[in-house]
C-alpha cells in the first residue's frame, strides 16, 4: 500500500473521532421526533431458555478491590478445566445484568454504564466445558438473566479461530463472549452521533468481564480483531442492523502457566523494545 493511501485511511479514522459530536443544523433524532422506541433487548431466538443460577454467595470471590485491580491482566493461556455454571452466570451478570427498568420500558439500568442507558449490545457465546451445559453457541437474555442454545456451528473450534482472525489460543477458553451492536437502539436516541459512544460503551463491558473474572480466579483477554462476516454467520446475524465487532475469551487459568503467558511478549525482548 502506498504512503498516500495509508495517510488517507489514517485521516479517515482520526476524523471519525474528531467529528462524532458535530450535530447537524436543524437535525432531530428519532427520539425527538417521537418515533417508536426500539426494544430494550433482542427477543429470544429459540423456544427454550435456561435460567442462570444467582447464588453468588456460594462463589469463592476475591473481595479485596485493590487486589483485584492490581492483579488484573490479560490471559491467553487456559487450563481447560471446567468452569461452573454459577461462574458463567456471574460473569454475565457483572457485565450485562439488568438491575432495574426505568419508566414503563424506557431503559435498562445495568451493572455497566452506557450512554443514555441504551445498552445497544447483545452478547453471544461459544461455550465449551462449562458445568451443566452442552458445548455450543448461546445467546444471553438479559431481561430474564437466562441463556438460550442456538444452532451449532459445523466446527466450533475452527469457527472460533477463524472469527478471531486466527487467534487460535482462544479455542481453549471455556467461553468466548461475542458482542454485537444493534445500531438503531443507540441511533434512536443519538442519531448520527451514536457510533463513537457505542465503542466507548463496549469498553465498559469488557472491563467488567476482566474484573469479575479476576475476582473469580479466571482470566480472559478482549479482542478487537474480529472477522464480522464469520462471527455473524456463526450466530445467524444479518450484519446490517446488527453486527458482531468485539469479543472476549474467558477461561480457567493457573499461575503455572505464567511463562507461557510471557511467551506472547517474547518479541519485546527479541526486538530490544
Amino acid at each position: 500500500m502506498d504512503e498516500k493511501k495509508i495517510q488517507e485511511m489514517t485521516e479517515k479514522g482520526r476524523n471519525f473521532i474528531r467529528s462524532f459530536n458535530e450535530w447537524p443544523e436543524d437535525y432531530q433524532t428519532d427520539q425527538e421526533l417521537k418515533k417508536p422506541q426500539p426494544p430494550l433487548a433482542k427477543a429470544p431466538m429459540s423456544e427454550t431458555a435456561i435460567r442462570l443460577p444467582v447464588n453468588y454467595e456460594d462463589l469463592a470471590v476475591d473481595n479485596d478491590f485493590l487486589h483485584v485491580i492490581n492483579s488484573r491482566a490479560s490471559h491467553r493461556v487456559y487450563t481447560e478445566e471446567k468452569m461452573s455454571l454459577l461462574q458463567l452466570s456471574c460473569l454475565l451478570w457483572c457485565s450485562q445484568g439488568v438491575k432495574e427498568i426505568r419508566g414503563k420500558a424506557y431503559a435498562t439500568l445495568r451493572t455497566v454504564p452506557c450512554g443514555g442507558a441504551r445498552h445497544e449490545f447483545e452478547c453471544y457465546m461459544a461455550i465449551q466445558n462449562v458445568e451443566g451445559l452442552e458445548d455450543g453457541l448461546y445467546h444471553y437474555l438479559p431481561l430474564s438473566h437466562s441463556i438460550e442454545k442456538l444452532p451449532d456451528a459445523e466446527d466450533m473450534c475452527k469457527s472460533i479461530g477463524d472469527s478471531l482472525c486466527e487467534q487460535v489460543w482462544a479455542v481453549k477458553a471455556n467461553v468466548v463472549f461475542y458482542y454485537s451492536a444493534v445500531f438503531y437502539r443507540a441511533e434512536w436516541r443519538y442519531g448520527v452521533c451514536a457510533h463513537v459512544p457505542m465503542l466507548i460503551d463496549a469498553g465498559h463491558i469488557t472491563e467488567n468481564v476482566y474484573l469479575s473474572a479476576q475476582a473469580l480466579g479466571l482470566g480472559g483477554c478482549a479482542i478487537a480483531a474480529v472477522d464480522p462476516a464469520i462471527a455473524n454467520a456463526m450466530f445467524g446475524l444479518d450484519g446490517e442492523e446488527e453486527t458482531i465487532f468485539y469479543a472476549m475469551p474467558v477461561g480457567t487459568v493457573s499461575k503455572d502457566n505464567e511463562k507461557a503467558e510471557q511467551d506472547f511478549y517474547a518479541f519485546v525482548k527479541e526486538q530490544g523494545l
